[in-house]
């Protein structure tokens, strides 16, 4: 499975992306979980957000949803977190 995260807003208005591929790691199981229910509470288009917060676009082997702060999931921002840490 590959788990695309890409953020922007923010103060700053930095863009960061990031990128796992879960094929052949130990932890692929949670990893794939937690995509499932980021993928389930996104929206098809870019959700009203706060000003100066992060829009978040999470694609998952080709389909892309929509999050922003403050109104993540807890798997949402476990899974962004991850994958904005451990992601190339």
């Amino acid at each position: 499975m590959r788990i695309q995260v890409r953020r922007t807003g923010g103060f700053a208005g930095i863009e960061r992306s990031a990128v796992v591929d879960t094929t052949g790691r130990l932890d692929a199981a949670r990893w794939h979980a937690l995509a499932a229910a980021a993928l389930a509470a996104g929206h098809g288009a870019p959700p009203a957000g706060v000003p100066d917060g992060f829009c978040y676009e999470i694609t998952v082997d080709g389909r892309t949803v929509f999050c922003v702060d403050p109104r993540l999931t807890e798997e949402q921002r476990e899974l962004v977190s991850w994958v904005l840490k451990e992601g190339a």
